[in-house]
């Protein structure tokens, strides 16, 4: 079964949180981990993926942090899953070719095109706005 793992997810949720804010501002990773409940030590992990990636721009210093660094509609989500998770293919590479034996690659093959289709049409300024549309269904106390 394909998994997104909870760095791919964090990943994810960071990036929105990244978008929500304004494009020239640089929010530090102790804001960030703070708002999220996640240690700086496994944030910064994460954003060091989505730099070496070229999704975020990191500075340091009494200013510093992390930002976007294209508009939030020149993101997808698959690019940003694929930073942190690799391959989005829902089947591992076979040995003697398995899968082809059995006559079902074709199906294999059509199930990772509609991920890989599905990921890559959400673009963040989407999930964005998604976010905005269920916010009023959640508070905390």
């Amino acid at each position: 079964m394909m998994r997104i793992s909870t760095r791919g997810q964090y990943a994810l949720l960071i990036m929105t949180e990244l978008a929500e804010q304004p494009a020239e501002k640089f929010i530090p990773l102790k804001l960030l981990s703070h708002r999220h409940n996640i240690s700086v030590k496994y944030l910064e992990q994460i954003l060091i993926q989505l730099s070496k990636a070229g999704l975020v721009i990191g500075v340091r210093g009494s200013n510093g942090g992390y930002k976007l660094v294209k508009r939030t509609d020149e993101y997808t989500t698959g690019e940003i899953l694929r930073a942190l998770e690799g391959d989005l293919s829902p089947v591992g590479e076979q040995k003697n070719n398995v899968i082809s034996d059995v006559g079902v690659n074709d199906y294999w093959k059509d199930f990772e095109s509609v991920i890989n289709d599905y990921v890559d049409s959400v673009t963040l300024d989407k999930l964005v706005e998604k976010n905005k549309e269920s916010a009023g269904w959640m508070y905390y106390i």
